[in-house]
């Protein structure tokens, strides 16, 4: 198609020829694809205008243009925008595009240049000091005004492709101010709807809801014909309105952002549709993460079921069960099939789970069914009709819909059937969040009443999640001594699986036994594994076949991308590897930044109502403002998902100071009456009373709520109270020793502890003291007792004092302590406790025993600087203990290498 030359008007810019077009339209066939050629006028505004455009291309990327010399320069930016000044996103320039574009929402054909579906994401306005002189030095500051980003922004030109490079590559930086986001900046991509038509991606590619508002063209200026309006669900440009005066940014803004949620398309008085033959499977609509459920009205919440999506046809008394991805395995569900026979004709969507002793759905125990073959006990929970004989009941509202299925079901319900239908909530979904929390479930799922049903993803289902559970990739697994130890987790990153982290608990001997034919299947000889964080072979890494799929449950994201503290819950069979990507909404547990406590708080944090909220426990932390209450369980919440494995499973004494640090101090170790029910009473041989453990995060509140500032746990394996499971080394320097001797001593801790083959991390205490901690394996091989575990902490500690005697002195006298280091190895004994990783101290200046990384470790480092205020922000951004549930090494091997020093 002939191009023709086309004068645009542009802020503070002369006419120009659209000469710049010139390699976009040699890129596009015209006939073939919807996207504007730029043979239309735009009329002048007076601001310049920038569009984002999420582009499912060959990979997702967001496409950044900003309007200059009369077109839209644009980059690729491969990871979207970031709302962090530390993200400094790589943003590749590609090449220009008519300012008509800014209008273009829809789908190209996969046969033309860009394939795939693109959003209009976000479109604003922006400002330049020197546009033309930031342009030509490749450094433009910039500040944005649209619907989703605003503030300050800087386009930076990478020097290193200036000279004989394809592409020119830059960098998009977030500018600090009152809209940058420290640790969660990336969380602003989570929310997937057009600013110009409120569609979602799966909506704009199926071809459904509403049109996009323009805006470029919503007002013209009598000269310039508007005639580009485009819109994917007819695939044509379709005629808009001549205007005759350009209205005022913030006006035009206001008239292209939706004031509400679309409609859906299914009609109030919607009917279903008579087919000849009722489908023998459906695509099943999926739903879009959230981190916190919608809470008006028209919306309706279910228990999110923690095991697998089902579609359960049944056809002349004849019953299959297929999975998401339409995999027959009726044959794996052998009394759900029979039950199902005594059914009319039927389509219905449901999920198939297995309950654990408390009446709550389990997948490990689904899974344990599964490759035992004893499924007899399983449940199909039924929470959509789709087809009824020959009708299709997919445009009905889902309320209609579900009253179905409801009034199908308990026609037939008998005394305890397998078929249940799935009840459903009309309140407020946070709230409704709040008491599946307490129930110890996943999560909710959140559906719109009035929504037909659609395959594919749509924001008219939402998922909010308790536990942080994700698929995962295996993709290797180690052992230690021949034996099973781990498994090698990833995720799909655009063309790789990019390495996450290590899985390293959750293996009974049944798990193991049960998922090793799987794994030898899959052996390979080369990693799967891509990226520059991808692991290197050693000996103990047996390399898989990216094709087992794993659920896992963990603590959350670290800053650089990967897991903290994975269990295993079990392999998945209905879902392919290649689906599996990381979803962004788990990142937010881990990185939540702590907001200091203001006025009258008296709202409840985890579900734990907070008594007396600004009650003050710490006069000061440092800034000259009391630590209240509520504050302290809204640090709990904070980290609380990043500390919970290292208290779960384990008995831990609390430091209780109701009235603050200058009121009565306890030190409580075993239950008392009136004690919460998210606190685990564990019960402990030789000792009548029970001790106190807390092994979920919602208990950190019930802990604040009692005054607990401290927390100290013992140091055993999880659940294995009799077995240790890491050794603890307290550094206490007398008051005269300084802290840059501290950090020496703590290196050469570690050194010795290396030298024997024992991994080992750092932490502060609190005050001026360090603990290293070294994990300890606890396989029936490697098990120790605690009566070795402390010989062998004393031999390490008089392994020291015996060469430098000094500095170091194993005597807890403190008269001969002056000048010196106490090295304390009394904490590991069975009943020894030390203060947990990220627990508050009851000192002044609210301090907090924060994990370090060895790199951190100098001596100008002030452990002072580590308080309940300070800490979740440091938190977010550090790698301190990563590795640390892989890091366990045998005591046993230890001592004999320790003997041949």
């Amino acid at each position: 198609m002939a191009a023709r030359a086309a004068a645009v008007v542009c802020p503070g810019i002369s006419d120009v020829p659209l000469k710049n077009l010139s390699t976009y339209r040699k890129k596009r066939d015209f006939e073939k694809t919807n996207e504007p050629s730029g043979d239309v006028k735009v009329a002048p505004a007076k601001q310049r205008r920038f569009v984002i455009q999420k582009h499912d291309a060959t990979r997702l990327h967001y496409d950044f243009r900003l309007e200059f010399d009369g077109v839209f320069k644009s980059w690729a930016v491969t990871r979207g925008p970031s709302l962090d000044p530390h993200d400094k996103r790589l943003a590749v320039e590609v090449e220009d595009h008519p300012l008509d574009y800014g209008d273009f929402e829809g789908t190209i054909p996969n046969d033309q240049y860009g394939g795939g579906t693109v959003q209009l994401w976000d479109r604003g306005t922006w400002e330049s000091d020197d546009p033309e002189r930031g342009f030509r030095k490749g450094d433009l500051k910039f500040t944005l005004q649209g619907d989703k980003l605003h503030g300050s922004w800087v386009l930076v030109r990478m020097k290193s492709d200036r000279y004989g490079g394809k592409r020119t590559n830059w960098l998009l930086i977030k500018h600090r101010d009152e809209y940058a986001v420290d640790g969660n900046g990336e969380d602003i991509l989570a929310e997937d709807r057009s600013v110009a038509s409120g569609r979602s991606m799966a909506q704009i590619a199926s071809g459904k809801g509403r049109a996009p508002k323009p805006f470029m063209l919503a007002k013209g200026n009598g000269k310039t014909k508007a005639d580009a309006v485009w819109h994917s669900n007819h695939g044509i440009a379709a005629e808009a309105r001549a205007r005759t005066k350009a209205p005022a940014p913030k006006q035009r803004l206001k008239e292209a952002r939706p004031t509400k949620a679309p409609p859906t398309e299914a009609p109030r008085q919607a009917k279903p549709k008579q087919v000849s033959e009722m489908p023998d499977f459906v695509a099943p609509q999926l739903c879009a993460a959230v981190e916190t459920p919608p809470g008006g009205a028209g919306w309706c919440h279910e228990i999110k079921f923690d095991g697998y999506r089902m579609q359960l046809r049944v056809a002349d008394g004849a019953a299959v069960l297929k999975t998401r991805k339409a995999l027959d395995w009726t044959d794996k569900f052998g009394a759900i099939a029979k039950e199902a026979g005594k059914l009319p004709d039927v389509l219905i969507d449901g999920e198939i789970v297995a309950l654990d002793k408390h009446g709550t759905p389990h997948f490990s125990t689904l899974q344990a069914a599964l490759s035992d073959g004893k499924t007899d006990r399983l449940i199909f929970y039924a929470f959509d009709l789709l087809f009824e004989a020959t009708s299709d009941l997919r445009p009905l509202p889902l309320a209609e819909r579900k009253a179905r299925l409801k009034a199908l079901l308990e026609a037939r319900k008998g005394k305890n059937p397998v078929i249940r239908y799935v009840e459903h909530f009309e309140q407020s979904g946070p709230a409704v969040l709040d008491s599946a929390r307490k129930l110890k479930l996943e999560g909710i799922v959140s559906k719109r009443l009035d929504g037909a049903y659609r395959s594919g993803r749509s924001d008219d289902w939402t998922k909010a999640k308790i536990r942080a559970g994700h698929e995962v990739v295996i993709g290797g697994w180690k052992t230690t001594g021949g034996k099973f130890r781990s498994l090698m987790a990833g995720v799909y990153r655009g063309d790789h699986l990019a390495f996450v982290g290590i899985v390293g608990t959750g293996f009974g001997a049944d798990t193991v036994r049960r998922i090793m034919p799987a794994l030898k299947a899959a052996e390979a000889d080369k990693s799967p594994f891509g990226g520059k964080d991808a692991p290197k072979k050693t000996r103990d890494v047996h390399w898989l076949k990216p094709e087992l799929v794993a659920e896992i449950e963990f603590a959350g994201w670290t800053d650089a991308g990967n897991i903290r503290q994975a269990a295993f819950k079990g392999l998945r069979q209905d879902k392919p590897a290649h689906e599996v990507e990381a979803e962004t909404p788990v990142k937010t547990t881990v990185v939540k930044p702590m907001a200091k406590a203001a006025g009258k708080a008296s709202g409840g944090v985890m579900g734990v109502a907070i008594s007396n909220p600004d009650k003050a426990l710490w006069p000061d932390a440092g800034d000259g403002e009391a630590v209240t209450k509520l504050e302290l369980a809204r640090y709990f919440e904070a980290v609380g998902a990043w500390m919970i494995g290292y208290l779960k499973g384990r008995p831990c004494s609390i430091v209780r100071a109701p009235d603050g640090i200058k009121g009565e101090t306890f030190f409580q170790r075993h239950a008392m009456a009136g004690t919460s029910k998210l606190l685990k009473l564990a019960k402990v041989s030789g000792d009548r009373k029970p001790y106190l453990q807390i092994d979920q995060v919602e208990g950190l509140a019930a802990v604040a709520q009692a005054g607990g500032l401290e927390l100290h746990p013992w140091n055993c394996a999880p659940d294995a109270y009799d077995t240790p499971g890491r050794l603890v080394f307290d550094l206490d320097p007398a008051p005269d020793v300084a802290f840059p001797d501290v950090v020496e001593a703590a290196k050469d801790m570690r050194r010795r502890l290396s030298a024997v083959g024992l991994e080992s991390f750092c932490k502060t205490t609190g005050g001026k003291g360090l603990h290293v901690v070294a994990p300890l394996l606890s396989g029936a091989r490697d098990k120790a007792t605690w009566k070795e575990a402390k010989a062998f902490a004393q031999a390490i500690c008089q392994w020291m004092e015996q060469d430098d005697p000094a500095r170091y002195l194993i005597n807890m006298s403190k008269a001969k302590r002056k000048g010196k280091i106490f090295l304390d190895y009394l904490r590991n004994d069975r009943l020894s406790t030390a203060v947990a990783v990220l627990s508050p101290r009851a000192r002044p200046g609210a301090t907090v025993s924060m994990p370090l990384t060895w790199a951190q470790l100098r001596g100008d480092l002030d452990p002072k600087a580590y308080t309940l205020r300070t800490v979740p922000a440091l938190l977010a951004k550090t790698k301190a203990w990563d590795g640390y549930e892989d890091a366990a090494s045998s005591i046993k091997t230890a001592v004999k290498k320790l003997a041949a020093q």
